[in-house]
């Protein structure tokens, strides 16, 4: 799909491509002197220069048509009764084919611009054939004919050179007639009516070939309505090209192949055309999304972050809390987790559930904490993480329980901070802040960016609405009675956080997030490591929304997840998630385009727009500023493949495959960064 985008925007900016004006550059020792005297039509294949008769205007129309002002233009020649040539690129034509056979209808000659107003003087004979060929299939496509008329762009008598010279040699070896222009109307300048007037009457009695441009704009529409009048009143002769010179044929039909390769050559040309515009009106939409919710972030954060500092528990929880670890194949970590979770200054218990591991993560809790009171060790037969926290649920003594990962280690509050939200009866699980603790690699740096301005900055913001959708399992507290109430811990789901977290809401239960629990967590050393793990996130949370779908009739907590969580979480996390490869094809074209500079400047302006929520967010979590100089290469190279784990989950959701339980590599390398 990327690469069909990709060339048919590829074809548009070369279509939309404009060329610069043409002046001598070199000799005209070759070029017949007769092609200086004035407007001629010259055949390049005898070669002959045919001059415009005395008191003759042969009036053309160049860089058309113009959706805007060829009708304009058509209008005004109709009132006055004059035929015209215009000149079409091949690229317009095939944008406009309505406009072409409203030309020929009309009475008008259509003759050939080339495609993409190339500069011939420049280009070997392939590009030649190429610009002229594709603009006469426009016009079998458009219109049914061919031409036999050819006008290159920038190209009058005041330019002809050797080098001009040899292009038109080129021209008539395709059957082209050449229409050298001596006057040029200027219109394109945009000086006023008055000045194209100026510029389009002539000034003595010999004929001319008068260059105009239907798509200058509302100059020539006015100079036009007053020259042909005023040409008329003095005794001279307008007309078109072939008229003026006496010509027998300047267009043909075209052939049935020609037009079947017309037709699809202007298919391809629309189809460009409409899909650039889209794409463009799609960029600018996916900028004003994110820069909303940049501006929704950064007014909702800091609220939650004064109104969390305000808080202050009524009393102290002071009963021992059950701290579950599921593990699997956790040797590397397993018992860094439990060290921290035992220095913790509130009492715990920690409940270690071995989910049949394969090393030795059993063996290293029996040996380091197996005498321990307050350590008990559970195993089981492999059975998902889903069943290790329910059997942890199960051996749980206490109301409140914190589920920690079995790669992750505490602070020593962290417990105590969770748990004060409790006191609060409406309370039904809190968030702790996960920080990555291995950020010294670019890959933990981009990481450690994401956890802090994404993660953390939205978990503000759903608090704020009271539609958290997540409680992270490498650090939440839960309601043991409230878990239990909803049916425990579901495997329906590869994001059991996600899917127990909005169970919880449905059932009417608030969710907190405190910014002070902390914890440190071993993130994904190596990209294949990463696309696991959020492959399996991203998928997990699409199938938690799809089975937490119904929650946007609900009332309550659980309505606000549905009508303001789920919406702000398929948006934000998923639509523009799939839609950014196409975004970005779109944007790389744009840099290409005629307004490619200020799209660039704009582009520049947005990514500096986001250091803004980078510095908020890395202040609100008490973090150095120093890893935000890699925030410009994340956009450009961790955000592509966070996309591309995106579009796999949704394809994989859309054909409806249940993935396994992917276990990730830890290294034992985590230790609690500064910050």
């Amino acid at each position: 799909m990327l690469l069909v985008i990709s060339g048919l925007l590829g074809l548009d900016v070369l279509l939309s491509r404009v060329g610069t004006d043409g002046t001598p550059s070199g000799t005209r020792q070759f070029v017949p002197p007769t092609a200086f005297d004035g407007g001629s039509v010259i055949d390049p294949r005898e070669p002959t220069v045919r001059p415009v008769p005395p008191r003759t205007v042969a009036l053309t129309f160049a860089e058309g048509p113009d959706p805007q002002w060829t009708p304009r233009v058509l209008d005004v020649l109709a009132r006055n009764d004059v035929r015209a040539t215009f000149f079409v690129t091949g690229a317009q034509a095939a944008r406009n084919p309505g406009l072409i056979r409203e030309i020929v209808d009309a009475g008008h000659e259509i003759g050939n611009r080339t495609l993409t107003r190339t500069d011939l003087r420049e280009v070997g004979a392939r590009r030649v054939q190429l610009e002229l060929k594709s603009t006469d299939l426009a016009l079998a496509g458009a219109a049914g004919i061919t031409t036999t008329l050819a006008q290159p762009a920038h190209l009058t008598t005041g330019s002809l050179d050797q080098a001009a010279w040899n292009s038109l040699l080129r021209i008539g070896n395709h059957g082209h007639q050449v229409v050298v222009p001596d006057r040029d109307s200027e219109d394109w300048r945009g000086r006023g009516p008055d000045a194209v007037l100026a510029a389009s009457t002539p000034h003595d009695d010999r004929g001319t070939v008068l260059l105009m441009h239907d798509a200058a704009g509302p100059d020539t529409v006015a100079a036009l309505e007053r020259l042909l009048p005023q040409l008329r009143s003095t005794g001279w002769q307008v007309d078109s090209v072939g008229a003026a010179f006496g010509l027998r044929t300047t267009t043909v039909p075209a052939g049935l192949l020609d037009r079947v390769a017309g037709s699809l050559f202007v298919g391809v040309v629309v189809a460009s055309a409409w899909l650039a515009d889209a794409l463009r009106a799609l960029l600018w939409a996916a900028a004003a999304l994110g820069i909303l919710r940049m501006v929704f972030v950064l007014v909702l954060a800091p609220v939650q972050r004064w109104r969390s500092r305000r808080w202050v528990p009524p009393w102290q929880i002071s009963q021992r809390v059950g701290v579950i670890v599921p593990a699997y194949n956790e040797q590397a970590g397993i018992a860094a987790t439990v060290r921290t979770i035992l220095a913790s200054d509130h009492p715990v218990e920690v409940i270690v559930v071995d989910d049949g591991s394969t090393d030795r993560t059993a063996e290293i809790v029996e040996q380091q904490f197996g005498r321990h009171q307050h350590v008990r060790l559970i195993q089981q037969r492999n059975a998902g993480k889903a069943a290790a926290l329910n059997t942890g649920l199960a051996a749980a003594r206490s109301e409140l329980v914190v589920v920690v990962d079995g790669d992750t280690i505490l602070e020593p509050d962290a417990v105590s901070r969770l748990v004060d939200h409790f006191t609060d009866p409406s309370v039904g699980a809190v968030s702790g802040n996960v920080k990555v603790g291995n950020r010294r690699t670019m890959l933990g740096r981009w990481q450690h960016i994401e956890y802090v301005i994404g993660f953390n900055l939205d978990r503000r913001v759903y608090e704020m609405l009271g539609c958290t959708p997540t409680i992270p399992g490498a650090l939440g507290a839960f309601r043991r009675s409230a878990v239990l109430a909803v049916g425990g811990v579901s495997d329906d789901t590869l994001a059991e956080d996600t899917d127990l977290t909005m169970a919880l809401e449905r059932d009417g239960w608030r969710m907190a997030y405190e910014e002070n629990a902390i914890s440190w967590t071993e993130a994904p050393a190596t990209a294949g490591q990463l696309w696991k793990q959020r492959y399996r996130w991203c998928y997990g949370t699409l199938q938690a929304a799809w089975k937490h779908r119904r929650s946007v009739l609900e009332r309550g907590p659980g309505g606000r997840l549905g009508r303001l969580g789920l919406p702000y979480l398929l948006v934000f996390q998923v639509l523009l998630q799939v839609i950014a490869p196409v975004v970005d094809v779109a944007a790389f074209f744009a840099l290409l385009s005629a307004d490619g500079r200020t799209f660039a400047l704009t582009w520049l302006a947005f990514l500096a727009m986001q250091l803004l929520p980078g510095i908020i967010a890395f202040r609100m979590d008490g973090e150095r500023l120093r890893p935000l100089w890699a925030l410009p290469l994340q956009q450009v190279a961790y955000r592509q493949l966070m996309y591309l784990v995106v579009v796999q989950s949704v394809i994989t959701a859309v054909a409806g495959a249940r993935l396994p339980w992917q276990k990730l590599d830890r290294r034992g390398q985590l230790t609690p960064a500064r910050r």
